[in-house]
């Protein structure tokens, strides 16, 4: 884009509001200077463009969101922490979630933080949290990147002593050998469990997560093993131009270009 444009200032301007958003979206996962583990680019951490929480360890990193890494480091100030109170049943919650996702996602990262009732100093109130998930594997020079994300609402409700949970999960895939195949979906869940201490609240509400994750994740396995016998068959154009019958009985043992150049006699 520098060299199409030619221009470093429009480039510079255009970039630093585009990789923002980007890394928001995407979910990007920085490693912090200090090597104490890694931060999670979303706007639940947003202090300011490019100043972010990491709840876990109370410190707040500085951020290139071109060069996608932490520059400074400093702590958290009282102000951008939760209280006590909060942060019991939020740091409990993140302890619970983090042996979820570090069973989970070989390369997940996961973070809590507080959304609403920061401030509360004890039981009577109702609070908030935002839980977390970005996993993904890069692996360009095999053809192929995928990344897992998913947001949950946690939202505690004290009249009702309920816990509310709603959550997005978002599956990105590419791959990109002799071809150009995607995957993109996303799916919303919700799921609620009444509310108990710290401990077993975070207990009930990873055990959730757990459940509807890999409900999901089982969905799309079982979509793949039928991708031959039925949703290949769903495309719309049931003769290609050479209107050639497909040979639905092999498409198991197709490669993208090679096997169907053969099969369909395409290009002689």
């Amino acid at each position: 884009m520098r060299a199409l444009l030619g221009d470093d200032a429009v480039y510079e301007a255009a970039a630093g509001e585009a990789f923002p958003e980007y890394n928001k979206t995407h979910l990007v996962s920085l490693e912090l200077p200090d090597r104490s583990g890694d931060i999670i680019i979303t706007t639940y951490g947003e202090l300011d463009k490019n100043n972010y929480l990491d709840p876990r360890t109370a410190q707040v990193a500085t951020v290139d969101h071109i060069k996608q890494t932490c520059t400074k480091l400093r702590p958290a100030m009282d102000e951008e922490l939760p209280s006590a109170y909060i942060e019991d049943f939020r740091n409990s919650l993140d302890i619970e979630l983090s042996k979820y996702v570090g069973e989970a996602y070989p390369k997940g990262v996961c973070a809590v933080y507080c959304t609403s009732g920061k401030d509360v100093e004890g039981p009577g109130a109702d609070f908030g949290f935002a839980v977390v998930i970005s996993a993904a594997k890069r692996s360009p020079q095999n053809f192929c990147n995928g990344s897992w994300r998913s947001v949950w609402t946690v939202d505690f409700s004290y009249e009702l002593q309920y816990v509310d949970i709603k959550g997005k999960i978002q599956v990105g895939a590419h791959y990109f050998e002799e071809g150009n195949v995607q995957l993109d979906t996303n799916v919303d869940r919700k799921d609620s469990t009444i509310w108990q201490s710290a401990e077993d609240s975070a207990v009930s509400v990873t055990n959730i997560i757990r459940h509807h994750e890999s409900e999901y994740f089982s969905s799309l396995e079982e979509s793949y093993l039928n991708l031959s016998d039925a949703t290949f068959k769903d495309l719309r154009r049931k003769l290609p131009v050479t209107r050639t019958l497909f040979p639905w009985h092999n498409t198991l043992a197709f490669s993208l270009t090679r096997d169907l150049a053969k099969e369909l006699a395409l290009g002689k």
